[in-house]
């Protein structure tokens, strides 16, 4: 299972991969999961995160020699889609018979123009990948035909002619599925260094996990739901999932934090507020954050509180209400002011997230979005120039307005593997976006009420300076870098 190297601290889970100027670096959770599967099927395998273990292509290709494996799971992504079909290239040509099969956002996207890139590409599995890695091993290992591996797709010879194939999808996985899965906090204890992921807004060291997958908001440019995972929402049981919580806090006690990735853990209030039920029932006492919605009451903030919730995460995006309709957002401008108010009621922390050259920007909507930031004033805020991903409607708003300035996925990113824009219009283009990324940076950072806030943090809450002292040093050495 193999994160193929690239930049030194990649992180191509992110939902906008790249490497982070905050320092953040995603553990690699969807290959976990299939980890898990894998081997509750008897099978041995190897996770092998390479940008986290800033391991090179030469030790990647010993390693995988050494190990000699039948079957190769490459995640990759948009930004660094080429050169994870070179890295399956040289391991073609040390491992002849080995089957490579890619996996991640990109490839479900573009399955068939993934496949035409490279013949060091064996197969595509689009989608959740989990048990589809789980059925194409049984049928490499029982030398059975993968024809019927749903969720595959692949080359095949007929008549002397090759064509492609796409095998029938994969079922998302159910909710009774998700709960007989392996932990994915087992998993990075037995194969990753714990140390090695951070994200900059939660305690280090930290673990991420999943309680349920899909989202059922409709956001036109959040990659997950509409290349992986769907709408449709499924999740473990809280008890299941509280269990979890129990055994990292038994089983990793370096662990300070958990960050439950779910697209919006929020979206279902009912199975949230049994989820604190569970965690105050058991007397746990487990920092833990989430993402969520600028649309959950006071009531629910306040039993998240008392069971430990520690931080938010939150997509603000804009301060402008017709690009919140836009984006399908399905939020309200004055409703995000209400949960803010809330949010520092219940004395829970919010990352607040903005991007700016959505649908209907212009550079007056900007200023308003970075004036919004500030009267908002969460704990910590990113501000990210508009990223499009094949598969998403972004991506073909943008392609269909004429607004991309390159189809070479390698432009996803800058030299330094930042993130970079493509997309550029009369009036906005690329390098104003990301010059304004830059401003909106330094306009919220550089207040000295706010770093005053991180002062008295510091102060009244020694645990958090690790945190603030690890992001901050990666953070500043990008925050006067002009971003091009």
């Amino acid at each position: 299972m193999l994160n193929p190297p690239f930049f030194p601290k990649f992180s191509k889970e992110s939902r906008s991969p790249a490497v982070s100027k905050g320092g953040c670096i995603y553990f690699p959770i969807w290959l976990a999961y299939a980890t898990g599967v894998l081997e509750q099927n008897g099978f041995e395998v190897k996770l092998l995160d390479a940008p986290a273990e800033n391991k090179k292509l030469d030790e990647v290709l010993e390693i995988a020699e050494k190990f000699n494996p039948e079957l190769v799971v490459v995640e990759t992504s948009t930004p660094s889609y080429h050169n994870d079909v070179k890295v399956a290239e040289e391991l073609k040509k040390k491992l002849k018979k080995t089957f490579i099969l890619f996996v991640g956002t990109h490839v479900s996207a573009l399955p068939e123009e993934s496949l035409k890139e490279s013949m060091a590409i064996d197969a595509i599995a689009r989608h959740e990948y989990d048990f589809i890695a789980r059925d194409l091993a049984i049928a490499l290992r029982d030398k059975k035909s993968f024809e019927k591996v749903r969720g595959l797709s692949f080359r095949k010879t007929e008549n002397g002619r090759e064509k492609i194939v796409h095998n029938e999808d994969m079922p998302l996985i159910s909710s009774e599925d998700l709960e007989k899965m392996p932990f994915a906090s087992g998993i990075y204890k037995k194969h990753l260094k714990i140390e090695n992921y951070f994200y900059p807004s939660i305690l280090y060291p930290q673990v991420t996990i999943i309680f349920g997958r899909g989202c059922k908001f409709r956001c036109y440019f959040c990659v997950w739901p509409q290349t992986l995972m769907g709408h449709n929402y499924r999740s473990r049981t809280p008890k299941n999932f509280v269990n979890e919580l129990e055994w990292i806090s038994k089983n990793l006690p370096q662990v300070k934090e958990v960050m439950i990735e779910d697209d919006t853990l929020t979206q279902d209030k009912e199975k949230t507020m049994e989820i604190c039920d569970e965690i105050i029932k058991r007397k746990l006492k487990i920092a833990w954050s989430c993402n969520s919605r600028a649309d959950i009451d006071l009531e629910t903030m306040q039993r998240m509180k008392k069971a430990g919730c520690r931080l938010m995460c939150v997509g603000f995006e804009s301060a402008n209400q017709q690009i919140l309709n836009n984006i399908k957002k399905g939020t309200t401008v004055e409703k995000i002011r209400q949960f803010m108010k809330d949010s520092k009621k219940a004395g829970i922390l919010v990352h607040g997230c903005f991007i700016l050259g959505n649908k209907g920007e212009t550079k007056e909507t900007i200023r308003q979005t970075i004036e919004f930031s500030k009267e908002l004033n969460p704990d910590t805020a990113q501000f990210f120039p508009i990223m499009v991903y094949p598969g998403t409607e972004a991506f073909e708003w943008a392609k269909s307005e004429k607004l991309l300035t390159t189809c070479n996925w390698n432009e996803w990113l800058l030299p330094d593997g930042s993130h970079n824009t493509i997309i550029s219009r009369k009036g906005l283009s690329a390098d104003e976006l990301v010059e304004a990324c830059d401003r909106a940076r330094r306009e919220f950072y550089l207040r000295p009420s706010y770093m005053l806030g991180r002062i008295k943090i510091a102060l009244l809450q020694p645990k958090e300076i690790p945190r603030l002292f690890k992001s901050g040093k990666t953070f500043f050495k990008y925050l006067f870098k002009k971003g091009k």
